[in-house]
């Protein structure tokens, strides 16, 4: 296995994602970050899941939300 050493997201689910910022933010903030339905309207890990895995722009907001608000500039955690 090949170590990403310039990718803060290497190893890092989706989920796992979701998950930290929705801790992080709760849902009703991370609707307002990101304006998509899935974190607006009836939110769940699931429903979110399903929609980003099948919307590249929507996944590539939600990763640079979770680098922004978990990683520091030079690629280490917070």
């Amino acid at each position: 296995m090949t170590t990403q050493k310039n990718n803060p997201l290497h190893g890092i689910t989706l989920q796992t994602q979701v998950e930290e910022l929705v801790t992080e933010y709760g849902w009703g903030k991370l609707g307002e970050e990101i304006s998509i339905n899935c974190f607006r309207k009836d939110p769940s890990v699931a429903s979110s899941l399903t929609f980003l895995r099948r919307t590249p722009w929507a996944r590539e907001k939600v990763e640079a939300l979770y680098v922004w608000t978990f990683f520091k500039s030079d690629g280490t955690r917070k």
